[in-house]
């Protein structure tokens, strides 16, 4: 099946659920890429800065890159200009950068808070209540040029199905009790980005509204490209 073939498959079914398809293009060339945005797909997720500004700067202006791999401080600079949510907050320390390199760019960038979900010592993440400790401080109060869409998570890999969907199950506990203390009357909280190839029916299930499917539209990686970020 052709790219095209693969993303009205999985559109098709997501969009019966109102669920939103990141497109995940890393490591794929930018002429995949743009077959995907020729068959109409417009959110594309990146995991390393170096590949998203050079594929940004090949491809089209509208289309909305999201960050959704690990992101150092230092390398934010890079993205502020362009990316139109970052998924991968990790830390105070990073929120403060993006805010500080979004102000430089008279922007808010939309982000996500990422969850330490999976029982892997290898995941990214906050806490749940490292996350509410960033949320009640002062610092975050403070930022004017970001803006906290919601949450982000990654489930344990190879886990059982039952595992994945307790994983999920207690994302999405987190982000309700989240909006309702923290968010309750701002609509722009709305985010729950969870499921990839392997799991996104469980995570629909869960209640995610946003999944991240990459070899399962584009096929096997066509390019190898470090993984430092």
């Amino acid at each position: 099946m052709s790219i095209a073939d693969n993303l009205s498959k999985y559109k098709t079914e997501l969009e019966a659920s109102g669920v939103q398809l990141v497109a995940v293009s890393k490591f794929q060339q930018a002429d995949a890429v743009l077959e995907a945005y020729n068959a109409g797909q417009r959110v594309f997720g990146e995991n390393i800065v170096q590949e998203l500004v050079e594929k940004q700067a090949q491809l089209p202006g509208d289309i909305r890159w999201h960050l959704i791999g690990h992101l150092q401080t230092n390398k934010v600079k890079y993205i502020a200009p362009f990316i139109s949510m970052i998924e991968s907050v990790d830390s105070l320390k990073l929120l403060t950068e993006i805010n500080k390199q979004a102000a430089k760019n008279n922007r808010v960038i939309d982000c996500l808070l990422q969850i330490y979900i999976a029982d892997e010592d290898s995941k990214f993440g906050l806490g749940f209540d490292e996350a509410v400790e960033l949320l009640r401080s002062e610092e975050f109060q403070a930022m004017k040029h970001v803006r906290i869409r919601g949450l982000m998570g990654i489930a344990t890999n190879n886990a059982s199905e039952r595992q994945t969907s307790e994983e999920f199950k207690e994302l999405k506990v987190l982000f309700d009790g989240i909006k309702v203390s923290y968010f309750r009357k701002d609509e722009y909280f709305n985010e729950i980005s969870m499921g990839m190839s392997a799991d996104y029916k469980l995570a629909v299930t869960a209640g995610s509204t946003m999944v991240r499917i990459g070899s399962s539209i584009f096929g096997k990686r066509t390019t190898k490209a470090s993984t430092a970020q």
